[in-house]
């Protein structure tokens, strides 16, 4: 119907990295994090189709069995912090790339400072995979789940990628 108002879900799933929270806007994710750090403001907390194949895939990447999302996604920011957070989408299972090459890949080799910033805005992790991204010295740099959470991710991306080579 033309004119219908859709309402926001959100729901919370236990992960082996805690209580993650997920929040669909009828079409999409919007936000994928910490239960703590979800957007509940205008929004039912109610398990939907979407929220329920988030989570799905979720435990599946825990569990080695997928490396890309089929998720369809629709993160709300400005247009550089979109373009940002397509290309971290672009970074290889069990890769990492700089924030330097980040910048470059999107066309604005010295903005790798604001590359950062975007990956610190970023509201679906793990999905849209800002971990994957480190200083060009080859240091972790940041993230918003904290480093041991980094670490985590990027030893279960390469030890999968070990497995199934």
């Amino acid at each position: 119907m033309q004119g219908e108002i859709t309402m926001d879900h959100f729901f919370y799933y236990e992960t082996e990295i805690g209580a993650i929270g997920i929040r669909e806007n009828g079409a999409a994710i919007t936000h994928l994090g910490f239960a703590s750090d979800l957007p509940t403001e205008n929004a039912l907390c109610e398990e939907t189709a979407l929220t329920k194949l988030a989570a799905s895939e979720l435990m599946a990447y825990f569990a080695g069995a997928i490396r890309c999302f089929s998720l369809p996604l629709a993160p709300k920011g400005t247009e550089f912090q979109k373009k940002v957070w397509q290309a971290l989408c672009q970074i290889p299972y069990g890769e990492t790339k700089s924030y330097k090459e980040i910048a470059e890949m999107i066309g604005h080799r010295k903005a790798f400072r604001a590359v950062g910033m975007a990956n610190h805005h970023n509201p679906i992790m793990i999905v849209i995979p800002c971990h994957r991204v480190i200083a060009a010295d080859g240091g972790l740099g940041g993230y918003g789940g904290g480093l041991p959470l980094k670490i985590k991710l990027l030893t279960l991306e390469k030890s999968y990628n070990k497995i199934n080579a």
